[in-house]
């Protein structure tokens, strides 16, 4: 396996060991049929129950299952840290733990990736409870006012991105922000990049629960919506605007 592999997968986990088990076998066995050269990053976030035994035991039969130990910090800070670290991969994908959307339609995403930079999932048949209906248009309208519109589902978690593409990204925003990937959607928009979307069916979730009440969720949010505005009226971001760095392709 080469050093630098041509897709890594970033997937952050916290106390999901009824589940993290099967989604890592699961897009082990996707992986391995289209015959890709990847690793799979799992970074655990300080998980209190026995999520790191669970994963532990996959990277200890496959070589391709990378199980990073990190102390909580969150799932946005989480996800930034494996863009980060991973970045010189050529493609990043992320995706949640807790199995609310299947490895089946990544196969149609990498299928197409050679024509698109950032190439996303919209979610569908997804019955949200009213506070998070109102947070996920919230941040669409955020994104299209401040970075542009071209993609509908801004936070989904099931994203193949080109890192050349948003490496600068990456770096650029600050290690503590909660929602990177509104901001990364907002990037691809104002960058002007080659979009795809497509409908990804999600399931609700049959382990674990959300951990964010109302009240965090109110305080997060605003937060994210804050950090979004403020990231895009940073000195520099507009001449970012132009597209990918080609010679980093």
């Amino acid at each position: 396996m080469s050093a630098s592999p041509e897709l890594a997968v970033i997937v952050p986990v916290y106390n999901e060991q009824d589940i993290i088990g099967k989604v890592v076998d699961d897009w082990l066995g996707t992986l391995d049929s289209l015959g890709v050269d990847y690793r799979i990053h799992v970074y655990n976030d300080g998980s209190r129950d026995g999520t790191s035994d669970v994963v532990r035991l996959r990277a200890l039969k496959h070589d391709r299952v990378i199980l990073h130990e990190k102390p909580n910090t969150g799932h946005g800070p989480t996800i930034l840290q494996g863009y980060r670290e991973n970045c010189g991969a050529e493609w990043l994908f992320q995706v949640d733990s807790d199995d609310e959307m299947a490895p089946g339609p990544f196969r149609e995403l990498w299928a197409r990736r050679m024509d698109f930079d950032f190439l996303c999932g919209r979610r569908v048949d997804y019955v949200q409870p009213l506070a998070r209906r109102i947070v996920s248009f919230v941040s669409r309208v955020v994104v299209w006012s401040v970075y542009g519109n071209g993609v509908h589902d801004v936070n989904v978690p099931y994203r193949l991105m080109r890192s050349s593409a948003l490496r600068s990204s990456f770096h650029d925003m600050p290690a503590d922000t909660f929602a990177p990937n509104v901001i990364l959607t907002g990037m691809a928009c104002l960058k002007r990049l080659r979009i795809f979307e497509m409908p990804v069916t999600y399931r609700f979730r049959s382990t674990g629960e959300g951990s964010l009440n109302r009240l965090k969720l109110f305080k997060s949010a605003c937060r994210s919506f804050l950090q979004t505005i403020v990231f895009r009226l940073r000195p520099g971001t507009s001449a970012r605007s132009r597209g990918p760095d080609k010679s980093a392709r």
